[in-house]
Parts: structure tokens; sequence; C-alpha cells
């Protein structure tokens, strides 16, 4: 059964995380992504593993789900969690620091256990080495070796990505505190790891230019920290739902079937750049400035784009041999947020999310499959023309930098305006392909669409928890100029009406007249 599966999340003992990250509502969000299994995040906190112990019970192999009272408040808040309840899988992101090779390594590794037991065990072995109490993302003075080897030891099916290995600071390929290869940090432990977890600001394509990286099975997770992130980025699998089943899946590559992405220009890391003066760069300009600010004088942060063209040894756009499939995606509370022209976190956002997801299923089917015709009735011909182009990757992508979000847009300001002042009374032209800025790399590849199939509504629920398989392909390469002057054509009384903005408007003559 193909499901969405987001194994890298964070609880409400993280540091820098929303006070309503408890298992009720991650479980609630989950379902209203769209992803099936969820990681539990930060299962080495006491006071966390104590409230998975009470509030979670075993489900399939290795997966655990809510006490049946909590589910049933769950599918009070979202019907479809009925049918669709959330599965957990037990998982915690651990940072170490240390020295080697002369330098102070910084790495975050993603872990993941099939039980209560074990995970027992591996909370035992780091007692003793860190304090466990401070942070549900525990910081250890420990190698990263070491610590795979106390994964490894901790029980059987134990294993550990290490999460999102291009960010500067604390990656096992950033700039900042890295290394130039897996093997450099995990040694002789090195064949244990068998995926990597590409991070918001690289996509599968970005990976593919390494091919010391081409064994390893690329991951994506939305590294939440609210329950509203949830699903920005995951993984998909086509296997039984159990522990051993997606670990099997992420070892072998049978089973597992790509991801789901932001455009890596969203990341906070994409572009190198000084975010205290503003200053965003490309890698070229970078390398001609020898590293520094234009402004201050002082050390850039390279990002990840920047650090992938230092270690690829293939040029842009190339593949490989039994590459997965991707898609990158825009959160569909950016998208509304954009339309209504007010911040993603805007009551007017939450109410229009709320109001989709009620009468179309969950965010990610609606994103990548639900009919464009249905997404007209339910939201707006602009949401409609929006997620249209964002399924065809005509998006306009102002890159992150330095620990700064990048902008992902799909209409002009223009556009926005003119859409919503006359109620799309005519078209909006195309979006214009060309109109990026520099740091835009290669077109995303993107599964192929059903944009506009009709779902029938007995399994639009189902629709939420299980996807059609999906297949790679480029998107084309083409440009969409935009046109002069949307209302050419009309004469002067058709004109009149097409351009008033405010008041009450009767329409006495159709189109034609």
């Amino acid at each position: 059964m193909p499901f969405y599966a987001d194994l890298h999340v964070h609880s409400k003992y993280a540091r820098a995380t929303s006070g309503d990250s408890d298992l009720e509502h991650l479980a609630l969000w989950a379902a209203k992504k769209g992803v099936t299994v969820l990681g539990t995040g930060d299962f080495t906190h006491p006071a966390w593993f104590k409230e998975i112990q009470e509030k979670l019970v075993p489900a399939e192999p290795g997966l655990f789900r809510l006490r049946a009272e909590t589910e049933r408040w769950c599918a009070e808040q979202f019907p479809p969690f009925a049918q669709h309840p959330t599965r957990f899988l037990l998982e915690v992101e651990i940072s170490t620091i240390y020295k080697k090779g002369d330098q102070t390594r910084k790495v975050h590794h993603l872990h993941y256990v099939p039980d209560l037991a074990t995970a027992e065990r591996f909370i035992a072995r780091l007692a003793r080495i860190g304090n466990l109490n401070s942070d549900g993302r525990p910081i250890l003075g420990l190698d990263s070796r070491d610590l795979l080897e106390i994964t490894l030891e901790a029980g059987d099916g134990a294993y550990l990505i290490p999460a999102h290995i291009w960010t500067p600071w604390f990656a096992v390929l950033g700039s900042k505190s890295g290394f130039d290869s897996i093997k450099e940090c995990y040694g002789d432990l090195t064949p244990h790891i068998f995926a990597l977890e590409t991070g918001l600001s690289s996509d599968p394509p970005m990976n593919w230019r390494l091919s010391q990286l081409d064994r390893f099975q690329l991951v994506s997770n939305s590294d939440a920290h609210s329950p509203g992130k949830i699903g920005r980025e995951a993984c998909k699998f086509d296997c039984a739902l159990d522990y051993w089943a997606i670990r099997h899946a992420l070892e072998t590559g049978h089973g597992y079937g790509g991801t789901v992405e932001f455009f890596p220009e969203e990341g906070k890391y994409h572009l190198d750049g000084h975010r205290n003066c503003g200053v965003r760069l490309e890698p070229e300009e970078t390398r001609k400035r020898g590293g520094l600010c234009p402004t201050c004088g002082r050390d850039l942060t390279v990002g990840v784009m920047h650090r992938v063209d230092e270690l690829a040894d293939r040029p842009v756009g190339a593949h490989h041999e039994n590459l997965k499939p991707y898609r990158s995606l825009v959160p569909l509370p950016e998208l509304l947020a954009e339309i209504h022209r007010v911040g993603a976190g805007s009551r007017k956002v939450a109410d229009a999310y709320e109001n989709l997801v009620g009468k179309l299923g969950c965010e990610l089917f609606i994103l990548e499959r639900a009919p464009l015709d249905e997404l007209r009735k339910a939201g707006s011909t602009l949401l409609a023309e929006g997620i249209d182009r964002m399924r065809k990757g005509r998006v306009t992508r102002q890159a992150g930098y330095d620990g700064e979000y990048g902008i992902i847009r799909v209409f002009s300001d223009d556009e926005l305006i003119r859409g919503n002042s006359v109620s799309l009374l005519f078209d909006l032209p195309p979006r214009d392909a060309g109109v990026q800025s520099a740091n835009v790399g290669q077109a995303s590849s993107l599964f192929k669409s059903s944009a506009e199939e009709q779902t029938p509504e007995k399994d639009r629920q189902a629709a939420c928890s299980t996807l059609p398989s999906l297949s790679l392909h480029e998107a084309p390469a083409v440009s969409f100029p935009l046109s002069s002057d949307p209302l050419a054509g009309l004469d002067s009384e058709q004109r009149a009406a097409a351009e008033i903005a405010d008041g009450p408007l009767l329409i006495i003559a159709g189109p034609g007249t």
C-alpha cells in the first residue's frame, strides 16, 4: 500500500518548538497533511518518553498509534482521521560536537528503533555520556562513528540516518563543520549507513552530482518544529505498513518510492550570503570575492549549492541508475497566503486551509492530485491556477541564504491585484517562467500528474493515504510570456466594466455584447 512518511519531527520538549507539539496534535496534523507514518521525535527526553509510553499503544510491527479515546478526539476534529489514524515510529535527532582532524565537528543524526525496550537501552547508554533532560534534541560530545556504534548495539533493527546532510553548521557534509565524505565521518561503520536526509535546501538532482552518494537512498522529512509544518517534505513508500518493511525499503530501495520536496531555493541555506548585511550571492560571485561579505568584509556563510559544487564530480543535470522520483511542492498555507496577500500564519489562511481540507481531503492530495475544476469550486480560480503552475514548476524563486528562508511565488503582484479585483472574469496569463532571480538552477523533475482526472467521492478519503504509482520525468524547459494587456479586444463599455474594482456591479448583458 503506498503511503507517505515524515520521519523527522520534534516535540514540545525540543528548543524553539511549538507548545502544541504533543502526540495528539502531531497525529491530527499528520492526517490533515496526508502523512500516514510520523516520527515521534525526541524519544530520549525523559518527559517525552513518558508521554510516549502513556499515550501510545502498539499497532503494526514496530509502529504505534494513539489510544482509542485520543483517536476519537482526533476524528472529531478531522473526520477522515477515523479511516486513516496516524501511526508513529520511534525517532530522535541527536547533535554531536567533537574534535576530529584538528577541526571542531558538529553533526546531526536521526535514530530509529523498533520498540520501547530498544529505546530504553539506547537511552541508558546515552545518559551515561551527556545530559538528556535539557533538550529534546540532545547535544553530546561524542564522535559520530561511536554514536553509530551505540545505535547498532541498542538492538536489532536500530539504524541511523545522517540528518540534513548539507546544512552549513550542523551536518556531515556541511561547509562549516562537516566532512568531505560520509566515510570520513563514520569510518569503518559506514557500510551500516544506507540512507541520507537531503534537507530543505537541496533536492535530489543536487545530490545526484556526487557519485559518492549513489549507493544511498535519499530521504526528505519536514524537521517540523510545529504540527503545521509536518509533511512539507516527506518520503513515499509502497510496502507493508510496519517498521521492518520501511527499514528494508530504505536499505534496498525496493518499496521506496521517492520524495516530495521543497523547491530547494526555499531552504534557509541554499545560496551563500550574510544575513546581517542583506547580502545573497551565487557561488561564483562568492569565489570572486574570496568568500568575504562585500559590505562588512566578514566571512560569508557558504550555502548548500556552493558546497555541492565543491564536492561534485558530475555536472549540473547529471543522472545515475536507480534514481527515485521526486516532486517539488509549495506548502498549501504559503499558496493561500500569497493569494490572500496576508501572512501564512494569519487567521484568514487558517480558515481557508480548514475549508479546503474539509471539502477536498488532505493537503498532499490537494497539492498533487486534486482536479483543477474541484479546486476552483472549493477554493477559487486563483487557487487552481496557482496549484497548476506549481505542479508544472512555473514559479518565481528568491533563494534563502544564511538562515533566511527563501520565497517561492506563483503569481506576480500585478496578477494578484488584477485577479482579485475582477474576480478572474478573464483568465490570467500564464506565469513567466523566465521571471526568476539569478539563483534558479535546473528545472525541477516532477511526478506525472493526474490532476484532471475525476476523483470519486468514495475514494477521496482513501486518496489521502493511498497514492498512485508515480514516475520520474523532467519538467519541460519552456517559456510562458505574459500578455501585455489581458483586456485586449474589449470594446470601451466592456473595458469600463472590467476595470471596476470597488462597489456593486450589475451585468445586464452577456459578455458577447
